[in-house]
Formats: structure tokens, C-alpha cells, sequence
């Protein structure tokens, strides 16, 4: 057991196995986008509540679903040991079956399967069928005989499947329609999702490279990484200044710069380290960026209701 990673991790028995085993801090990625969706529907329409908690829930429980797929196949390629930093430990440090891992990961799937099934009665059939190419994709992230994560395309994929997808997902089913303000509005989300992979990949970089991967992190260096992850922040406020400025966004959206804070922590906390465990804190700020940026901007969105 790798008691030095445990500690430093303050990883503790019970609970918290299958709890580390959802990995949290990427769960930002599904309720964000929901919220923001649904807020975004809201300004027009009536909100259905048990559409909104389906969605919800349905996300949420692909998001941890693909996280568990994750575990359990880089465990089979040995990509996983008891000293790998950003995973939910599971398999490797506290001995649960892989199969156990892969079987609950599934039963995940089904239940949002389910959701999803009520979500096309009440909507559309549609929604199954991009729904489908979702949780296929989550599958195909590390599954399949070309995993998307050990390509540079993982955040891309990340970003639009859980960014752009799930808002306009989010929107129709309370709508049945979509715009294209919409669609903009979806284009920073997806960045900062994006961005959290890619936080992931920069601090697994030296690790990943010599399992075969080639993520934009090796690609790009840990310097040109770090840049690029600045740029993609940059960018992502630029678009939220301009949608503001367009009148896409209300003005009462500037409250979501305050998550520029937390996206500056993010970059100094990667430069200059050196070790995965040095960097797990700017990686769980990336995390809590896409938390604080998303949550703001769904607020103003629900406070322009009553303006």
C-alpha cells in the first residue's frame, strides 16, 4: 500500500473509497451546464422542475459512469499504481474488484438510461438518440481500441459533450427548441470543461507519455501547456465580455468574473512544480473555477427573471 500517497492525499477507509471513487472535483462538469441550461430556458419558459432534477441527476450519474470507466481501464492497461495521483484509488489502493468497479459504472449507465427514457416521454425521442452518442462517447474516452483520453482530441470531445450537449440538452427539454444564443452562450462553459482535462493531463503528463499517450499536454510541453490552459481562460472570458456586450447575456453577469480569481490561482499553481502531487491543488482549482464561473453565471441568469 502506498502509505506516503494516501497521507499526502488524506485519503481515508469507508465511505470515502467510493466516494473518491466519483471523483468530485470533475463533477462540476455535469451540474453546471444543467443549471446553466435550464436558467437559461427559464428567461422564457416555465420551468418544469422533474425535468430539471432528471437532467440533473442524469448527468451527474453519466459523468461519475465515464470516471469509473476510467479507473477500471487504466487499470487493465497498467497504467494505474498505488502511487498515481488524481485517481479515485479504488482498484489500486484500497483492493475494491475491478469488476466491481466496471459493474457500477454500468448500473450508472442504466439508471441514467432510465432518466433518460421519462426525459424523451415527457420531450422528445431525440433527446435518446444524442443522448446515446453521449454515453457512448463517455464510453469510448477510455474504452475502445482507441481511447479519445490518450489522443489530443480529449478535451475537445469533454468540452462539447459535456458543455455545449448538456446545454442545449438542458434548454430544449424545457423549451422544445434551441437557438443559436444558446449555442453561444454554451462555447465558455465548454472551455472551462475543457480546461479541467486538460489541468488533469497537464499534471499526469510525464506519467501519461510513458504509457503511449499523446495528449495536448505532451504535446505542447508543461510550459506550452500551461499557456495554452491561460489562453483557454483568457478566451473563454473574452466570449463571456462579448456575449455580455451583445445583450446575449444580462449585465448582471459580470458577477462571474469574480471566478477570475480562482482561474489566476489555477495557472500560478502550475508553474513551477514539477511533481503530480505539487500540482493536485491548481488541479482542483481548475475544477473549482468551472464551479465558481458556472454557478455565478446561472444565478444572474435566474436573478434577470426578477429585474
Amino acid at each position: 500500500m502506498s502509505t506516503n500517497v494516501r497521507e499526502a492525499l488524506n485519503e481515508k477507509d469507508g465511505f470515502q473509497v467510493w466516494w473518491r471513487l466519483l471523483r468530485p472535483h470533475t463533477l462540476t462538469a455535469s451540474f453546471v451546464p444543467v443549471f446553466i441550461g435550464t436558467m437559461l430556458a427559464y428567461n422564457d419558459y416555465p420551468l418544469n422542475w422533474l425535468l430539471f432534477g432528471a437532467m440533473l441527476l442524469a448527468s451527474i450519474l453519466i459523468q461519475a459512469a465515464t470516471n469509473m470507466f476510467n479507473e477500471y481501464y487504466d487499470y487493465k492497461l497498467g497504467l494505474d499504481t498505488e502511487a498515481s495521483v488524481g485517481i479515485g484509488g479504488t482498484i489500486v489502493r484500497d483492493g475494491i474488484s475491478p469488476r466491481t468497479v466496471l459493474n457500477l459504472a454500468l448500473i450508472f449507465f442504466g439508471i441514467a438510461i432510465l432518466l433518460g427514457i421519462y426525459i424523451c416521454l415527457v420531450t422528445s425521442w431525440w433527446i435518446a438518440v444524442i443522448g446515446a452518442v453521449s454515453m457512448l462517447f463517455g464510453y469510448l474516452y477510455t474504452g475502445g481500441p482507441i481511447p479519445i483520453a490518450y489522443t489530443p482530441f480529449g478535451e475537445l470531445f469533454a468540452g462539447f459533450f459535456m458543455g455545449t450537449v448538456i446545454i442545449g440538452i438542458s434548454y430544449y427539454i424545457q423549451s422544445l427548441t434551441l437557438t443559436s444564443d444558446v449555442i453561444w452562450v454554451s462555447v465558455p462553459v465548454a472551455i472551462f470543461i475543457g480546461a479541467i482535462l486538460l489541468s488533469n493531463n497537464i499534471r499526469d503528463r510525464e506519467n501519461d507519455a510513458t504509457s503511449g499517450r499523446r495528449t495536448i499536454a505532451i504535446l505542447l510541453g508543461h510550459r506550452g501547456a500551461v499557456i495554452f490552459l491561460a489562453t483557454l481562460f483568457t478566451i473563454a472570458y473574452g466570449l463571456t465580455a462579448i456575449l455580455i456586450g451583445r445583450g446575449i447575456l444580462p449585465i448582471s453577469a459580470v458577477i462571474a468574473f469574480l471566478s477570475v480569481i480562482k482561474a489566476i490561482s489555477v495557472i500560478n499553481g502550475f508553474r513551477g512544480k514539477t511533481t503530480p502531487l505539487e500540482m493536485m491543488p491548481a488541479m482542483v482549482a481548475t475544477g473549482q473555477t468551472n464551479t465558481i464561473y458556472g454557478f455565478l453565471l446561472g444565478l444572474a441568469l435566474l436573478a434577470d427573471q426578477f429585474i
